[in-house]
This record gives C-alpha cells, structure tokens and sequence, in this order.
C-alpha cells in the first residue's frame, strides 16, 4: 500500500504530539526526542489543488470524515485535548457543501475536518470568499491555537 507523507517542521514537539495525537486519534508509531511518525491507515488521502488562492504553497490539510458520526467523534478528540476549532455547518466550498470542523496545529496550519453533503455546481458556490486561502478557512487567531 502507498501512503502520503507530509513532513512538517515544527516548534514544540510536546504541543505537536498532543495536537496530532488528538486529530488523528492513535499515538504515534515512532517518538525520538526530535521526530514523531504516525503511520495511519486510516485516514486516507483526499489531495486537491486549485488556483483559486492569493498565494502559492501549502494552502491547508485536513481529514475527510465518512460520516457525521465520525466528524463529531474527531472534533470531539481535539475539544477534549483542549484544542478550540471552528464549526461551519452546511458550507458551500470548493465544488462541495460540507459540514466543518477548523482548527490551526502549534504552527499555525490550518486544518480542515470535514463531510461532504452534496455537490455544488461553481467553485465556492459562485461565492467570492475575501481570503488568502484558496479554500474557507475562516479567520483564526495567529497563535497557533485557533479560537
């Protein structure tokens, strides 16, 4: 099986491990004084880009829930890890409308725990978003805790 790898580098890895452990849900596979693996089977990739952003570059990552059920479940990992996130419910974004779930790791990186509900015809809905990400994210605080 192939998998994505997406390195980051990071400050704090005590915060990072606590941040990363809560998203995903499973410890990490390898923890050495400067590196951190998790080896995750699940979940798996959804990789997109557009050219609908200011700038180039890491827009943001994220975790696309199958269900409801799971979408709660992960958002309600990082709320008990005290990690404050961003609910938008019924989004139209990026082709798609999808319940959200936003929060930024220690770094800032936004990331985007989502379900897909349906379709939408137009980028965003045809709705112009005042922003530097391609993307919804919403506005969150540069402390890289969001809200």
């Amino acid at each position: 099986m192939s998998r994505l790898h997406i390195h980051i580098a990071v400050d704090d890895i005590e915060q990072n491990i606590r941040f990363y452990t809560a998203l995903f849900g499973a410890n990490p596979s390898v923890t050495k004084s400067d590196y951190v693996k998790w080896e995750l089977a699940n979940p798996a990739v959804n990789f997109a880009i557009s050219n609908q952003g200011k700038n180039a570059g890491l827009d943001h990552v994220g975790i696309q829930a199958e269900n409801e059920d799971e979408l709660r479940a992960l958002q309600t990992r990082l709320k008990e890890a005290d990690i404050q996130g961003i609910a938008q419910e019924d989004a139209a974004c990026c082709y798609a409308r999808s319940d959200k779930y936003w929060s930024t790791d220690p770094q800032g990186i936004a990331w985007e725990a989502f379900h897909t509900l349906d379709t939408v015809p137009t980028f965003n809905d045809g709705e112009t978003i005042q922003t530097e990400s391609s993307c919804c994210i919403p506005a969150m605080p540069s402390s890289g805790q969001c809200c």
